[in-house]
Order: C-alpha cells, then sequence, then structure tokens
C-alpha cells in the first residue's frame, strides 16, 4: 500500500517537481505551487508492480510530455467548443479520470476502452502511466520514478498536452497565454531553479490551487516569458512574448487526497 503526500505548496506541480533537467521541458509534474514556491511532486513510501500486465515502457529522453516530444498542439484545437465531461479539465480530474480514484478504479471505468501504457523515466524523477485511446495519449497518471503504481493506489497527479481537453473557459494545450488572460485576468510568469527551472503561469482568477498551468523552461531556452537579468533562483514576470502559448495542464488532488484504507479493511 502506498501513500502518496503532496502538499499544495512545495517543488508531477506538481506541486507535481529537484535536480538537473533533461533536454526538454514539459506531466507535473504536480498541484501547482504559489508563485514563488516549489511545486512538490508527489513521493511514494513502498514501490509496487502494476497488478495487470502492461505495454512494455517506452523510454523518453525529455524531461516533458508528448507535447515536447512531437508536434506542438494547434491553437485551433484550443479554440473548439466547450468541452464535453469526457474532455473536461477541473479541480476534478481529466476527462473521466479523477484524482483521489485508485489505479484500479479508472482501469475499471475505462474497461478495453483505453490501454494503460507504463512510459519510464518520464520526466526528471518521474514516471507515468499514458491512457492511450483511438492509437493517441489523452493524459498521464505522474508517480515518483522507480515506485510502479499498483491498483490500490491513488492516483495524485494527472496531466495532458491533448488540445482535445480544456477547461469550461476553453483554455488548454496550445491555448495561447493572451487569450487565456482573457478567461482568468492577469497573468503571472515564474519558474525556479530549484524546481527544474519550469515555467509555469498563475493568473489573477486562477480557477482552482489544484489546477496547474506549464508553459516552457529555462533549461531549454523554451520560456514564455520575458526575465529581467541576472537571473536569480526564483525569477517571476508578468512580461510574455507574443507567441507564449499554454503547454500542458496539470491537475492534482492536494490536500483532497484520500488517505489509504487501515491494514484489514
Amino acid at each position: 500500500m502506498r501513500q502518496l503526500k503532496i502538499p499544495l505548496t512545495a517543488i508531477f506541480l506538481i506541486l507535481l517537481v529537484g535536480c538537473s533537467q533533461t533536454k526538454n521541458q514539459s506531466t507535473r509534474e504536480t498541484s501547482p505551487a504559489p508563485i514563488g514556491e516549489v511545486s512538490p511532486l508527489p513521493t511514494k513510501e513502498t514501490a509496487t508492480p502494476l497488478t495487470e500486465e502492461t505495454p512494455s515502457p517506452r523510454v523518453s529522453s525529455n524531461s516533458s510530455p508528448k507535447a515536447s516530444r512531437s508536434k506542438n498542439p494547434t491553437a485551433d484545437a484550443s479554440n473548439a467548443a466547450k468541452p464535453d465531461e469526457n474532455q473536461l479539465i477541473s479541480a476534478k480530474g481529466i476527462g473521466q479520470a479523477r484524482v483521489g480514484m485508485t489505479l484500479g478504479q479508472l482501469k475499471k471505468l475505462l474497461g478495453d476502452k483505453a490501454e494503460f501504457q507504463v512510459q519510464s523515466p518520464f520526466i526528471v524523477d518521474f514516471d507515468a502511466i499514458a491512457i492511450i485511446q483511438g492509437g493517441k495519449e489523452q493524459y498521464y497518471i505522474l508517480y515518483p520514478a522507480g515506485a510502479p503504481m499498483a491498483d490500490t493506489d491513488i492516483v495524485e497527479a494527472l496531466v495532458t498536452d491533448n488540445p482535445r481537453y480544456r477547461t469550461s473557459e476553453g483554455v488548454g494545450a496550445g491555448t495561447p497565454l493572451k487569450k487565456a488572460e482573457t478567461a482568468y485576468g492577469d497573468a503571472t510568469l515564474s519558474y525556479n531553479l530549484a524546481n527544474e527551472s519550469r515555467e509555469y503561469v498563475k493568473f489573477a482568477k486562477q480557477p482552482s490551487e489544484d489546477i496547474a498551468f506549464r508553459l516552457g523552461a529555462g533549461n531549454d531556452g523554451s520560456l514564455a516569458g520575458i526575465y529581467t537579468s541576472p537571473q536569480k533562483e526564483f525569477n517571476e514576470t508578468k512580461q510574455f512574448k507574443d507567441t507564449a502559448t499554454i503547454r500542458l495542464l496539470e491537475v492534482y488532488c492536494g490536500k483532497n487526497c484520500p488517505l489509504p484504507p487501515l491494514p484489514g479493511n
């Protein structure tokens, strides 16, 4: 039995976030941390293998989800109509996946309509389980590297770079930051060297402390913000490039993660 502890204000954003970054940045890493603080990633006390057979892991040399490993999502997808419930991002989860449910519950819910594929490594310090439907990654479950999830383990962090998944305000991967500001108010961008230089944006009308909006990375030159020099450990700005877009969204259960059942229950 594992129990992950994700403070809302630490480091998979993650709230799910180190050491040095891999080639590309992008899974939450974790629960969004307030500007100026390191987002905590989930921690795992015990390593237990998946109880169901999964496809062979695909190794990623990057420190970001598939969006950074392939073509960038198009802005057209993020401008589509309001998503239905199966493609909605909220503080509760992404699509049909809910933070706080167990891996086994999600498998039962999706049944044979989805493939659960382990991807290790995924980003620095984290592995992931990709939920694949129609041959395409829909979203990822993020968990500490080297600590495989069992069906009884709780899903604490979900990440998506699939532009079909959006918030009720129509914000998702590929949404221009300027457009996101019209939905959520003034944007404050930041990155922390202690948080793998992952760049996040927080809005004046942030929809939830359990949703994080990931931008670029200080380690690979993909920063969306315009920062002053010299670089400090914590860097913050309200200025950003015209081309700045949301790269991925992360959802964490934070303080709402249920406690594991007591032994024998």
